[in-house]
């Protein structure tokens, strides 16, 4: 156990040269296959159980791009994307994520994931048809976190609309961002990322060294995906970016003159964590998407990693707005590669939401100021 970062004199919030994650003592081993090269998170699969109710939930209201559909399936993109698509929608009968898919940099990278996931026992199986249109050889697993990984490189390009501003909203959806996942055991989760070659830009921890959430990038940004700690394996929400902060504003616009602003979970607002602008939503199944810009490079190899007091008011809302509980409670169920839902497992580390919202739970406005700057997180 290394010493913890977070302490009474540490700034707000504290910045180090490396991860400051605690190595796990339950560690699931290191390969000695390499690990496959990630390019980028590039798709999800969805499965919803009303699949109009859905359509017209990313399409009529979100502006995604039908780049093609059947009866049971609608394959989605964004603005600027030239692969087949960054969502797919497949009707079953019950609302979870079949896949959290990434980009790797070559076919050889899927030998490589075959390997590194044979090599931890996992249950890997591969398709050169793919399992979804415009995907080619594939590599499905049920990684040892329980959840649904899919890597791919070979892909159907389509038609990049970056430059068809005729076709642009007020909201448009321009990329998609980043995953989030709920895990029991956070340490546990980031050492195996790292494991796969992801790497941590952000974390909150507490005076004990518990760690609450870490945000782990291939991309250069603040990540591609983030293990949040809590009963899991499950998906928190996936992340669709648009180019500035008044596109999200208008998206609620929109959503207000249809009478749909019950699907505004949280938000608008401005993380601490990421710097980046925010909002929640939750679909007809109660997936939760979030609409993202404006976070920060971290390409460099010795970008600093930026670790949060789980205290800090501001650490996931900048303006110190609260966090409604259902953020913190509320997940989609995720997939075996028979379709079954994966058990979920409660977390035993203390909960985010018990430490800083509710009777005994507290944050903080200024570190120290228990006159004016203390401020609960939320009541419930």
């Amino acid at each position: 156990m290394t010493d913890p970062v977070i302490t009474p004199d540490s700034p707000e919030p504290v910045v180090t040269a490396t991860d400051p994650v605690p190595v796990p003592v339950n560690r699931i081993p290191t390969p000695k296959a390499p690990a496959p090269d990630i390019l980028r998170c590039a798709y999800m699969e969805l499965v919803v159980t009303d699949l109009e109710a859905s359509r017209k939930f990313y399409v009529d209201v979100l502006d995604l791009i039908v780049t093609e559909e059947d009866e049971n399936t609608v394959y989605l993109r964004s603005f600027e994307e030239f692969i087949h698509h960054n969502l797919v929608l497949r009707k079953g009968p019950v609302a979870a994520v079949a896949a959290f898919s990434y980009r790797v940099r070559s076919p050889e990278e899927l030998d490589k994931a075959v390997a590194f996931y044979e090599e931890l026992g996992c249950r890997v199986e591969r398709r050169t048809e793919g399992w979804t249109k415009g995907i080619g050889d594939s590599v499905r697993v049920e990684d040892p976190l329980g959840f649904p990984y899919e890597f791919f490189y070979d892909v159907e390009h389509v038609e990049r609309l970056a430059w068809r501003y005729d076709l642009y909203t007020p909201g448009a959806l321009v990329r998609l961002d980043h995953f989030n996942q709920v895990t029991p055991d956070v340490p546990r989760a980031v050492a195996y990322m790292e494991d796969l070659g992801f790497r941590v830009t952000e974390d909150i921890q507490d005076e004990a060294g518990t760690t609450y959430a870490a945000w782990m990038r291939r991309k250069p940004t603040v990540h591609d995906t983030a293990m949040t700690g809590g009963d899991g394996p499950r998906m928190h929400h996936v992340a669709f970016a648009t180019h500035e902060k008044h596109n999200i504003i208008a998206i609620c616009d929109k959503l207000g003159a249809l009478r749909r602003s019950d699907a505004i979970e949280r938000g608008p607002g401005r993380h601490g964590v990421s710097n980046a602008f925010y909002l929640y939503l939750r679909d007809p199944d109660g997936h939760r998407v979030e609409i993202y810009t404006q976070d920060y490079y971290t390409g460099d190899p010795d970008n600093p990693v930026v670790t949060w007091d789980v205290h800090d008011n501001q650490r996931r809302d900048w303006w110190g707005n609260p966090v409604v509980p259902s953020w913190y409670t509320d997940a989609s169920l995720v997939l075996d590669l028979d379709g079954n839902p994966k058990a979920v497992v409660a977390r035993t580390d203390s909960s985010e939401m018990e430490v800083t919202i509710g009777a005994d739970g507290f944050s903080y406005t200024r570190k120290g100021d228990e006159e004016q700057g203390f401020k609960l997180g939320n009541t419930l």
